[in-house]
């Protein structure tokens, strides 16, 4: 028998804080792959807000933190593009080269995926069947697009698990404006882009949009709220987890 690769499931600030089911789903989507999933208790926020800002001792310090919180495993798995894209290209940019530390991050940059990159790429995996019978498009995000070529895993697993195909935006390099903390930075600009993603989404016709990072996800279902769209929002890893029949990204509980 082979052994079930042993995944750290490194959960994200913003999916343990604000919406603790996109966890929850890829737990179980990892252990549909036949993987042994742990959630480290001791893991916190990757560093990325302070990378960005160039706070780098603040940056060290968490990485530190969280090469050490998942040594051992043999995978470690985010449901986040920005998240896993923090670890695997720039945890070994913070360290000088020739150092332990350098080789530690290096070492946790290998063993680190992104959900919908592992279960496709990493463990071929063929998800158990779910009903989802409604038109979706679909946020590339930007880190998980450009720094760890994530396009065709989510879709490949929304047509082959909900029967889902995607209808296109005309643009899907168009950034969300969130960028982390670039959206407190520059609000207006944020606002616009935001506004225009929009624009692309509701063009589509679809009554879902879906993607792969909650931090874009909160920011297009906040704005989309806001300016009456009937635009429901999802963590692809819900859909696909059969998840997704309760409220969306960015509305109330339902009585």
């Amino acid at each position: 028998m082979n052994k079930r690769p042993k995944v750290g499931l490194f959960v994200t600030c913003l999916v343990d804080t604000q919406r603790p089911q996109v966890g929850f789903a890829a737990l179980n989507l990892l252990e549909q792959a036949g993987c042994e999933v742990v959630v480290p208790t001791q893991q916190t926020c990757c560093g990325q807000p302070a990378w960005n800002s160039g706070d780098d001792a603040s940056s060290r310090a968490l990485a530190k933190h969280t090469i050490d919180a998942f040594d051992g495993f043999d995978y470690v798995v985010a449901p986040s593009g920005s998240c896993a894209g923090t670890l695997v290209k720039h945890y070994p940019e913070m360290f000088e080269e020739g150092t332990a530390w350098h080789a530690k991050a290096q070492d946790l940059s290998a063993r680190t995926h992104e959900l919908m990159s592992f279960l496709t790429d990493v463990m071929h995996t063929e998800l158990q069947p779910v009903n989802f019978e409604q038109t979706v498009t679909y946020h590339d995000s930007c880190s998980g697009l450009r720094e760890l070529g994530i396009r065709e895993q989510p879709r490949q697993l929304l047509n082959a698990t909900a029967n889902v195909s995607v209808d296109e935006m005309s643009d899907l390099e168009t950034c969300c404006g969130f960028g982390g903390t670039f959206c407190v930075k520059y609000p207006e600009i944020s606002e616009r882009m935001v506004d225009d993603k929009l624009a692309l989404a509701s063009k589509t016709g679809a009554q879902v949009l879906l993607g792969g990072d909650l931090g874009c996800l909160m920011n297009m279902a906040g704005r989309a709220t806001r300016m009456g769209l009937p635009l429901r929002v999802f963590h692809t890893a819900e859909v696909l987890a059969g998840m997704a029949d309760g409220p969306g990204v960015g509305e109330g509980a339902k009585d």
